[in-house]
């Protein structure tokens, strides 16, 4: 063999041993990349969260029913407080060392702004998709569209919905009745509603509060076409607006604020105020505190819009595929029709679930005004949007509201505050 045809046949096997090499790490990449549809062996997943009383004790129910079904899979639940600051500042020191850091976590997602930059989260989404180990399809998951955005970061979803609640309003019917004033449908009736209570309480009774003074500027703006973003204008003649119907009706007397009482649930059971527009988790806290002389009623959120409130449930990339797989089976579960119902009616949260959300079941609950008229006012969510310091901008505007209400309270002038609210907002978006 000449040396050509040496060099020739040489140059051929190489390229063959390096296809097949190729070939190789190609198979073992898929391999790693496929998805477990079933868990073979003892599997232990880690979950953080932060929840207490009856909601915790549901998470443990639920647990064990899911661990009784799934013999092999172990879920280790860990509470890390019980409160979500807790639990937040115990997954931002976790994010220096990741090794520490659990199978899944309850959180909101603004929390894990960084942790997505940084590709500690898994994609949930070709989960949720496989019609193995998944629903197959985003439609099939019963869950709406604005619940599943709401766990998105940077428009990847890396999150299942958990424990979600939104705003209603909360009113005192015995009030009501006295004076002869029907419950406000949207905000223009709320106004009048307060003012006709206010005037014939000869001014000893305030027509209503807003519980989250940032979710009440955030959804007003929405509805006037501005997303929650670094481009919203604290000043304009829209955020004006906004601002001056609470301000204004602070300034008179006919809207209140919470200022040191901290909730509205607070002035609200001690007939103080007529109405307040809260999350549905204030319900238990009326129910014990309410004076024995009054009687609550709940209805939708006078606006087109609600906020989808509460956290979710993210999985950590340094699981193993088993652990990721058992982790995933277990959210499948907990977003269940059968557990969405046993959760809604034990905590108060609302059903992620629609068909729960909407079933003569959930709506026939004795021990709450709120199931039946829930569906009516979740339609259309609206969330806080996770980008970068989204979270301290909200943050800022519920100071920023509440330093203008302080004013409109000494019936001072806020047109300075709105102002510096403004520069302090643009800050806060900056930073």
């Amino acid at each position: 063999m000449n040396l050509k045809n040496k060099i020739t046949t040489v140059a051929t096997a190489m390229l063959a041993l390096v296809s097949l090499s190729a070939c190789s790490n190609k198979q073992e990449q898929s391999s790693s990349n496929k998805i477990p549809t079933k868990i073979e062996k003892k599997t232990t997943v880690t979950f953080w969260y932060s929840l207490t009383g009856s909601s915790k004790s549901a998470l443990e129910k639920l647990t064990a029913d899911f661990e009784k079904k799934n013999p092999k899979i172990d879920i280790k639940l860990q509470s890390q407080g019980g409160n979500y600051s807790d639990l937040q500042a115990k997954l931002t020191s976790s994010f220096q060392s990741p090794k520490n850091l659990p199978t899944i976590t309850q959180a909101y997602p603004g929390w894990l702004y960084n942790a997505a930059k940084n590709k500690l989260l898994v994609d949930l989404k070709p989960y949720i998709t496989n019609k193995e180990i998944g629903w197959g399809s985003y439609a099939k998951t019963d869950i709406q569209s604005g619940l599943w955005d709401g766990a998105k970061i940077n428009g990847v979803q890396y999150g299942v919905p958990f424990n979600k609640s939104v705003e209603v309003l909360f009113y005192n019917k015995t009030i009501l009745d006295k004076y002869h004033v029907k419950v406000p449908t949207n905000m223009e009736e709320l106004k009048s509603a307060s003012q006709t209570i206010y005037q014939k309480s000869k001014h000893k009774i305030s027509g209503m509060g807003f519980d989250a003074l940032n979710n009440y500027y955030m959804l007003s703006m929405k509805e006037k076409g501005y997303d929650f973003n670094s481009k919203i204008n604290f000043s304009n003649s829209d955020s004006k607006k906004i601002i001056n119907y609470y301000a204004d009706g602070v300034k008179a007397g006919y809207f209140m604020q919470a200022g040191t009482q901290k909730y509205m649930s607070t002035p609200f059971d001690n007939g103080q105020v007529a109405m307040f527009i809260g999350s549905t988790a204030n319900e238990a806290y009326i129910k014990q505190g309410l004076a024995k002389k009054y009687e609550y009623g709940v209805a939708a959120r006078p606006s087109k819009m609600n906020v989808q409130q509460g956290t979710d449930i993210y999985m950590f990339n340094k699981a193993t595929a088993s652990q990721k797989s058992a982790a995933f089976m277990y959210l499948k579960f907990l977003a269940s029709k059968s557990s969405q119902l046993y959760w809604a009616q034990q905590t108060g949260y609302m059903p992620a679930n629609t068909s729960v959300l909407n079933s003569d079941v959930y709506k026939a609950n004795k021990d709450s005004k709120i199931p039946a008229i829930l569906g009516e006012t979740a339609k259309d969510l609206y969330f806080l949007p996770v980008t970068k310091n989204a979270i301290s901008a909200y943050d800022q505007v519920n100071v920023n509201m509440q330093t203008i209400l302080a004013q409109a309270s000494k019936k001072a002038s806020w047109n300075s505050a709105v102002s510096t609210g403004k520069a302090k907002l643009d800050a806060a978006w900056k930073q």
